[in-house]
């Protein structure tokens, strides 16, 4: 049917600004391409961590080099779940073929289950959820791993002194997968016993580890941030002021640590984490962490792109790492102390790869 101009015009402008409502390309991030393209969301814990924004640049990236519509949330803080079910919400209404999502905890898992339910393909980044199977795949760390080859240089560089430890995890509200297997896997490459292995703080508070005797002076939530990480350290060093050794679960916790080690004016303590990004590969050079984990974020949020727009476009779905529940997105340890039996780099070439591709 042909229309007159001024109503083919009216009519025109409906159909556009109807189109607009329908699609994440009014007031989202937008991948090169028209409107056909693959609409994913990524929803991070937070947008102020360093690793979580540097995994939205990098899926930012991929989007526009796979001509993908992004749409970007983030829970408000580590922890807010409310937020991250939101956004899962809202990526239902947008009618998005797939999420990514670094889950905040167990209370987004009803609302991931409705998304899938309605026929969107999840994929967890960095944090598998707790059962595995809540969402469709995650591509991450090998968490276990990662903590443990930060436990094994820890046990190497004690050459069989007594180990003072303090552990600043992530939570103490609430339970993740992240949070236990760095943990358990540093108390496990320190050779301690672990019980169960989804629990922080159960193990045995003293004992002997692979080269000597342990004591554990402490397990104290830091919420995975630099103010949590000052305030857990200083409420173990007034339980112990004599502690030498602090894992950490994330670098900003580490730099909070160090701050409150400093101010107490302790020396010769360890301190160890997780991330690898550039700023913390820069903190192993200056000495504030003595070896830190890394991992690829950057590598994480491009699989998860691509894969949500090869499924969507009926391609293969992604497999899990072999003998694994997750698809392992790789981790090398950070030093400029090396240790022997224990496979490292430095941190030259810690910041030439620093949460890009592994």
């Amino acid at each position: 049917m042909i229309l007159p101009g001024g109503r083919r015009g009216t009519l025109l402008l409906a159909l556009a600004t109807a189109t607009c409502l329908m699609s994440t390309a009014c007031g989202a991030d937008e991948g090169a391409g028209g409107d056909d393209n693959v609409a994913v969301a990524l929803i991070t814990k937070n947008s102020t961590n360093p690793f979580f924004v540097t995994m939205q640049d990098g899926a930012r990236k991929a989007a526009e080099a796979e001509g993908v519509k992004l749409t970007v949330a983030a829970g408000k803080e580590d922890g807010d779940e409310a937020g991250q079910v939101q956004a899962i919400e809202d990526a239902i209404a947008r009618g998005d073929e797939g999420i990514l999502i670094t889950p905040n905890g167990p209370g987004v898992n009803p609302a991931i289950k409705k998304a899938r339910d309605a026929g969107l393909y999840v994929i967890a980044l960095d944090t598998p959820p707790d059962p595995a199977n809540t969402v469709d795949i995650t591509f991450a760390t090998d968490n276990f791993k990662a903590g443990e080859l930060i436990g094994q240089w820890t046990a190497k560089q004690l050459a069989g002194k007594p180990a003072s430890i303090a552990l600043l995890d992530l939570f103490a509200d609430k339970i993740v997968s992240v949070d236990y297997n760095r943990d358990q896997g540093f108390l496990k490459g320190m050779g301690i016993d672990t019980k169960d292995p989804k629990v922080n703080g159960d193990e045995a508070k003293t004992g002997s580890y692979a080269a000597g005797t342990y004591s554990i002076v402490c397990n104290e939530p830091t919420n995975g941030a630099e103010d949590g990480g000052r305030t857990a350290m200083e409420r173990c060093l007034a339980k112990n002021p004599a502690i030498n050794v602090v894992y950490t679960i994330n670098e900003p916790a580490a730099v909070g640590a160090r701050k409150a080690i400093q101010a107490a004016g302790t020396k010769d303590v360890l301190v160890v984490s997780i991330d690898g990004g550039c700023a913390g590969v820069q903190q192993v050079k200056d000495g504030l962490i003595n070896a830190t984990s890394q991992q690829y974020p950057v590598k994480m949020a491009e699989l998860g792109v691509q894969a949500i727009k090869k499924i969507a476009r009926g391609g293969e779905k992604p497999q899990t790492t072999g003998g694994l529940d997750f698809f392992d997105t790789g981790v090398s340890l950070v030093t400029d102390r090396p240790a022997s039996g224990v496979d490292s780099i430095d941190p030259a070439e810690g910041a030439s790869k620093c949460w890009g591709k592994a």
